[in-house]
């Protein structure tokens, strides 16, 4: 077992931009990162297992709804708090990441602000302390980035509602405890829904075989006649607007996330480089390899401006969807992008398990594909700044 001995890359001060309590929080975040995922990661996404021994701790740092209101459990940080901890998680594994953000972005924050006084009251505080686990239900197998098509739907009957239909590719579902579910009424009018693990003709299969996010539990949601108290509907957004919101909010933490993964991949790169001897000196004493190293701190600088950026913005409610599509998109491209380079520079050490690189890469090109896919956020820039629309 290597020690962890990550030092994050700050080349423009950006410390001297951040708060004492944004400075407390990642703190927080790292040092749990290096004493409780570090250690066990690699060992997890070998065996392809979601270390939920973790969980406590992830509440703990306030992973889960950090900038949920204290009165209903969440630790009422702000904005650019919550993406330094995405951060910091993602910098240990991507799949631990998308836990916390699903829980969230996805789950907690539908339930805060679409849901009623009684819901948050029920809910939040046990999402919050990790009591309760949360999955978020909109992808079908029929309809990825067209979730408007979906055809899971619900039928008023009077007393309860009868839900029916399929979701894929569910991070958490396997041991959620609740579902958000977006679902078409008989109007075709979507609407968020809480299932409840328990509720008659609910199974969440796990998907198994992934190269990707290994450490992370993916599963579906199954409903076949699901009966639903009529108290579990999310009353005040409904529309594609509404999980959409939801998105707005995961990939801006994808945004910040994707940062901790470029940093990890540089890092061991810039040190591994210091370290091995080729031709009589080490490789970081190569032209090239400085080049990669260059390139990749220059792109991280940026990426983390730009989420800095973003992240003020959000805490103004001045952010809109195009710009965190574009915050998503670039960061996500940056770190892919350096993974592979970091992997070219440690050579055939790159490939193993002794190194985090490998395991970066294969996740981020999950990060790439969800909470929109890489093409998808390009067009919704297309869109924002030509006022055409390109989908369709």
């Amino acid at each position: 077992m290597k020690p962890d001995l990550f030092e994050a890359p700050d080349y423009y001060n950006i410390d001297d931009l951040l708060s004492d309590e944004h400075k407390l929080v990642r703190d927080a975040a790292r040092d749990w990162v290096k004493r409780d995922v570090s250690p066990i990661i690699e060992e997890y996404a070998q065996k392809a297992e979601f270390p939920k021994q973790i969980i406590n701790g992830l509440a703990e740092i306030g992973a889960f709804g950090p900038y949920i209101p204290e009165e209903y459990g969440g630790a009422g940080l702000d904005q650019i708090s919550y993406g330094i901890i995405m951060q910091e998680i993602e910098r240990g594994d991507s799949g631990v990441r998308s836990t916390a953000s699903v829980q969230s972005s996805l789950v907690m924050y539908p339930i805060w602000k679409y849901g009623t006084e009684e819901q948050r009251q029920k809910y939040l505080p046990k999402l919050a302390s990790g009591e309760w686990m949360g999955s978020f239900g909109l992808t079908e197998p029929d309809h990825g980035s067209n979730p408007a098509g979906m055809t899971t739907n619900f039928k008023d009957m009077g007393d309860h509602y009868l839900l029916n239909g399929a979701k894929l590719w569910i991070s958490n579902s396997p041991f959620c405890n609740v579902a958000v579910v977006w679902a078409k009424n008989e109007e075709g009018r979507i609407h968020g829904l809480i299932v409840e693990r328990g509720m008659e003709g609910f199974s969440t299969p796990e998907t198994h075989n992934k190269w990707s996010l290994r450490a992370s539990a993916t599963g579906e949601l199954i409903f076949q006649d699901v009966k639903v108290p009529k108290e579990n509907l999310l009353p005040n957004k409904s529309g594609l607007g509404a999980p959409l919101g939801c998105l707005d909010s995961a990939r801006y933490g994808i945004a910040w996330g994707a940062i901790g993964a470029a940093m990890d991949c540089y890092d061991t790169a810039l040190r591994y480089s210091k370290e091995r001897i080729q031709f009589g000196k080490p490789i970081a004493g190569f032209q090239l390899q400085q080049k990669k190293l260059a390139e990749m701190i220059t792109e991280i600088t940026k990426a983390q401006l730009l989420a800095l950026r973003l992240g003020q913005l959000k805490n103004e409610d001045r952010a809109t969807s195009a710009q965190i599509s574009m915050a998503k998109r670039n960061n996500v491209d940056m770190a892919i992008k350096i993974a592979r380079e970091a992997r070219q520079m440690l050579g055939g050490m790159g490939i193993t398990g002794e190194y985090s690189i490998m395991r970066h890469m294969m996740n981020l090109e999950s990060v790439i594909t969800y909470e929109g896919t890489h093409d998808i956020h390009l067009l919704i820039t297309g869109l924002d700044i030509t006022g055409i629309n390109a989908f369709k």
